[in-house]
């Protein structure tokens, strides 16, 4: 596969959790696969691991809270591959541990400055190098958390789940996925939210959590769509999720 075709991803977040699972899955996809991560250390140890796995990755220093970070990185991207064809943005923070009303405005701040703040800066000023994608694709990981009517049905699984910032936040990139979806339509850049599931990772070690490699199935799947799938959706790994 030549240079022009081998597709370019970046993840974000991508030295723990699900952004490196997912990272890892679409390597084995075949995509040029940029490990984004707020520290080199971390990210270069999962360069590493892949490459004993026989997965050549990249690595590029992002921390989504700096807009400094984010403009090097797009930087670095383009006078290296000179577009970039998916980008998901998976880095993101919970630190809901109070009541709504007990959180301090310091943590609510900050949750929104990496969730929201964070997935809106990297998504704009990567937007000029996805434009120059033959198929450009954003994913934007979203929870199960911010649909309104889990948040507001008594009935559901999911309203005693009690994460306000955290849904909040999540809420929020539902709504800048629809418009970043119906204002790139016409460009045939494809934008989705996805809802990965309860996933265990080294911050959630709750029962029933499933394991990594299925809470990276939806960001890949909605990596890698064709021309003809859905853009401004809302997707779980089995298909429409509820707003």
């Amino acid at each position: 596969m030549s240079e022009q075709e081998q597709k370019i991803a970046l993840v974000t977040g991508a030295s723990d959790g699900i952004g490196k699972e997912t990272a890892r899955q679409l390597a084995q996809q075949g995509l040029q696969v940029l490990i984004g991560s707020r520290s080199l250390e971390k990210g270069q140890k999962v360069v590493e691991a892949f490459a004993a796995a026989g997965l050549s990755v990249g690595l590029v220093q992002l921390d989504v809270t700096d807009r400094e970070s984010i403009e090097k990185a797009a930087q670095q991207v383009g006078e290296q591959y000179g577009r970039l064809d998916v980008l998901v943005n998976n880095a993101g923070i919970a630190l809901d541990r109070t009541p709504l009303s007990e959180m301090s405005i310091e943590d609510f701040t900050l949750t929104f400055q990496t969730n929201v703040i964070g997935t809106f800066s990297v998504t704009k000023l990567f937007l000029p190098l996805i434009r120059k994608s033959s198929q450009g694709r954003i994913v934007i990981v979203s929870s199960r958390l911010a649909s309104l009517l889990n948040m507001s049905d008594e009935n559901s699984r999911y309203y005693s789940v009690v994460l306000p910032s955290y849904a909040a936040s999540k809420a929020a990139l539902n709504a800048l996925t629809i418009h970043f979806a119906r204002e790139l339509k016409d460009s045939g850049i494809k934008v989705n939210a996805v809802e990965p599931g309860l996933t265990a990772t080294r911050y959630v070690t709750l029962e029933g959590a499933q394991p990594v490699e299925v809470g990276a199935e939806s960001s890949v799947k909605y990596a890698l769509i064709g021309d003809d799938g859905p853009t401004g959706g809302f997707f779980d790994r089995e298909g429409v999720h509820v707003w």
